[in-house]
């Protein structure tokens, strides 16, 4: 619980304040030129998403974490483009360059949304790969919207999944308090917040003897305030208060589940070791002493691990 609680400890307990919500734009659909490798599309409620679209091959799809965006996924984009496929990846409704949306920041609709994307993309055959509260979007996305052929494989990286809130059922998770005081922080202070988390637990840099990046913590930083306050602030339920176990269950293709041992921000015994329980082709790789950034802490380790799942 000490390790579950890392990031709570960055959260001040202030007095919490709801956005009021906004209506729902008129849908439509549009796309934006491709040429250049990046885009966005239109949801049926109006919101743009960002994303991606480099190389060809089989398709891998990223789904980043909270708050960050596409960006996050650096490190991998360029690898697996050097390595024949093609790499895609967007910043969540809310995040990065996508609309700050009032609206909609649940897992239902992020889901819709990356459906919407795959449809645009003609996608097939494709590997969806999901860090954190991706990887609940992976789950949601893989279980409701992955048949007739559009999704091979699914990978699950230091993911929420099944659920990370403490329940009647789920006695190991993470207390509400915990989440209420990432809400307070937020909204106290959304910045300093943005700074402390991966100046502290998201890297293990709060870590004796870490290695420590001036760089990875500002970059973490810059995709956090790109997104919108409103969005982030809802995403906190989102991943901490959906419950995956059904959608686990569901799911029919191989998925990888890789956990740092050491991750301070998704304890891997209430979410990695109780997700591989419930998937059918579930196989379970565990990082010793890695935290919940390894796939940008660990780069070199994570990626090739990775590849050697994609083409088994």
């Amino acid at each position: 619980m000490a390790a579950g609680l890392g990031l709570a400890a960055t959260a001040a307990a202030l007095p919490i304040t709801q956005a009021a919500q906004a209506a729902e734009t008129p849908p439509k659909t549009t796309s934006g030129d491709k040429s250049m490798g990046s885009s966005t599309i239109t949801t049926k409620d109006g919101a743009q998403i960002f994303f991606k679209d480099w190389g060809s091959g089989q398709p891998i799809v990223f789904h980043h974490g909270w708050p960050l965006s596409s960006d996050d996924w650096d490190a991998q984009m360029l690898y697996f483009l050097e390595q024949g496929f093609r790499v895609i990846a967007h910043d969540r409704r809310g995040h990065g360059r996508s609309t700050q949306t009032a609206t909609g920041n649940e897992m239902d609709t992020y889901a819709a949304d990356v459906a919407a994307l795959a449809a645009h993309l003609n996608l097939k055959n494709a590997i969806h790969v999901g860090h954190s509260t991706g990887g609940g979007e992976v789950a949601r996305y893989v279980a409701k919207h992955g048949g007739d052929g559009r999704v091979a494989k699914a990978v699950l990286i230091g993911a929420v999944p099944p659920i990370m809130l403490k329940t009647a059922a789920n006695p190991g998770g993470l207390p509400i308090e915990v989440f209420d005081g990432f809400r307070a922080a937020l909204v106290a202070n959304r910045a300093q917040f943005f700074h402390d988390v991966p100046a502290g637990p998201f890297y293990g840099f709060n870590r004796d003897g870490a290695k420590v990046s001036q760089g990875v913590i500002e970059n973490w930083w810059r995709q956090g305030m790109m997104g919108g306050a409103k969005a982030h602030y809802d995403c906190i339920k989102a991943f901490s208060e959906t419950d995956f176990t059904e959608d686990l269950k569901a799911i029919n293709v191989p998925v990888l589940v890789m956990h740092g041992d050491d991750d301070q921000i998704v304890p891997i015994a209430d979410s990695a070791l109780l997700a591989v329980k419930l998937l059918k082709k579930g196989t379970l790789k565990v990082y010793k002493g890695l935290p919940h950034g390894m796939c940008t802490t660990h780069a070199d380790v994570i990626n090739p691990d990775l590849l050697a799942f994609f083409k088994s």
